[in-house]
């Protein structure tokens, strides 16, 4: 009896111990070497392959992808994807959404190129997509069939302006956009005296696009993201195709105009669609200043009221030549000598404008009635176009002469902006000692 108790109790302790280690193996095993399987009924979430860049290379294209908001002001499509796109080799696409937890089937893509690209073998394109019946899209891609063959390969873009609360729309009165900065650009006071303009006339937000730039200006314009008045978007352009610094591809040659500046406006515009009330496209040496109001909000306000159907409001450009100085020096300031850059407050002598010949605008627009711009005037509007006078508002552009024959008395005196000079001084000062620049 002892020795059959002995063999049972041994027998039992080799059956336990075996499905122990056969629970533990069952446990560990999945997690270790292939997914879990999810439960009947448990949604699959979409592809994790999101894209965190600026701009996106598309599959089996020599496409570039740069962003996609919802857009339903064209019937029948309900997504935008800004792109930028090789004109000679655009083929048919269709459009494939995450539908938040499932893939959508594909619908067929309507393809954009916009009018103005000045000869360059790339130009801004848009394209139009169809969201599916009962599909929740939270991201976007292009396909060159309509079923792909590796659907998890894929790389996404994710949908913006969906529709959110109107508390988070509309945060901003004015954003100002800037594009195509390159190169070793460094010019500090200027940019500074700009962006302290900008506040003071009423700009909310303004919105970089950086290839690269000199270091002290880098610096600088960290400090303004940081605060949350400048939002810089990563423009690396260079490391997809070679942008010309020129607007003409027959005199500048390379591949896309002016380090892709078509594309930057038109991305910033659908980036401050939502929250916006009017977006500003112009140069960092331009300032659209009101000549009869203090400051945007005022002289929007009028001309809205006049023009209410306009959402192209073109400004004239005004050129001060930043070789001709005011004779008294008395905005020649010593803190200023060793900042980098033009100082904007000793032109005040401008050209007046030749309109005998074309003279380009920039603009300010609002956003939800524009579709495509080029750089001067809007391609594709939702709303009217008008010119303003420039005795209620004009540009103040400081830069090179465009009538170098003029002499200093065939020019023109325009003191606007010393009406500013208490406050831009001591703004400018502030900004300058905060980020090191001045002692």
């Amino acid at each position: 009896m002892e020795r059959t108790s002995y063999f049972k109790n041994k027998l039992f302790f080799l059956i336990t111990t075996s499905l122990i280690l056969m629970l533990i193996l069952a446990v560990r095993t999945p997690s270790m070497n292939r997914p879990i399987p999810k439960p009947l009924g448990a949604p699959a979430p979409c592809p994790s392959l999101v894209s965190e860049e600026s701009i996106t290379p598309l599959q089996n294209t020599a496409h570039l992808l740069v962003s996609a908001y919802m857009d339903q002001r064209v019937d029948g499509f309900d997504v935008r994807i800004i792109g930028i796109f090789k004109r000679d080799s655009i083929q048919p696409l269709d459009c494939f959404f995450c539908c938040l937890y499932q893939l959508s089937t594909s619908t067929p893509a309507r393809i954009l190129p916009h009018s103005d690209h000045f000869g360059f073998p790339y130009g801004t394109t848009d394209v139009l997509c169809q969201i599916p019946q009962s599909c929740n899209a939270t991201h976007v891609t292009l396909l060159t069939q309509p079923t792909p063959v590796k659907p998890f390969n894929q790389t996404w873009l994710p949908i913006r302006n969906k529709k959110t609360s109107e508390s988070e729309e509309r945060r901003f009165d004015f954003t100002v956009c800037i594009s195509s900065l390159f190169g070793d650009y460094n010019n500090v006071l200027q940019y500074t005296q700009a962006l302290e303009m900008y506040r003071l006339l009423g700009v909310d937000r303004v919105v970089i696009y950086k290839t690269s730039c000199g270091p002290e200006l880098s610096h600088l314009l960290e400090s303004y993201s940081q605060e949350g008045f400048v939002e810089i978007v990563p423009w690396p352009i260079s490391e997809h195709l070679n942008p010309s610094h020129g607007w003409l591809h027959s005199e500048h040659g390379g591949d896309v105009h002016y380090f892709g500046q078509l594309t930057t406006l038109n991305e910033c515009i659908y980036r401050s669609m939502q929250r916006s009330r009017y977006v500003l496209l112009n140069d960092i040496d331009e300032i659209i200043m009101p000549y009869q109001h203090d400051n945007l909000t005022s002289l929007m306000n009028m001309l809205q009221q006049q023009h209410p159907n306009v959402g192209e409001f073109l400004i004239e450009n005004h050129i001060f030549p930043k070789i001709h100085f005011e004779p008294s020096g008395r905005f020649h300031l010593r803190q200023w000598s060793r900042v980098p850059g033009v100082n904007i407050l000793e032109h005040i002598y401008k050209e007046d404008p030749d309109r005998t010949i074309y003279h380009p605008h920039k603009m300010i627009i609002q956003p939800r009635l524009v579709e495509q711009t080029s750089v001067h005037e809007i391609i594709k509007t939702l709303g009217q176009r008008y010119k303003v006078p420039p005795e209620v508002c004009r540009m103040i552009h400081v830069r090179v002469p465009l009538r170098g024959g003029l002499t200093i008395e065939q020019l023109v005196i325009d003191k606007r902006l010393w009406d500013f000079q208490e406050k831009l001084i001591h703004n400018v000062n502030k900004v300058l000692t905060e980020v090191g620049l001045l002692p």
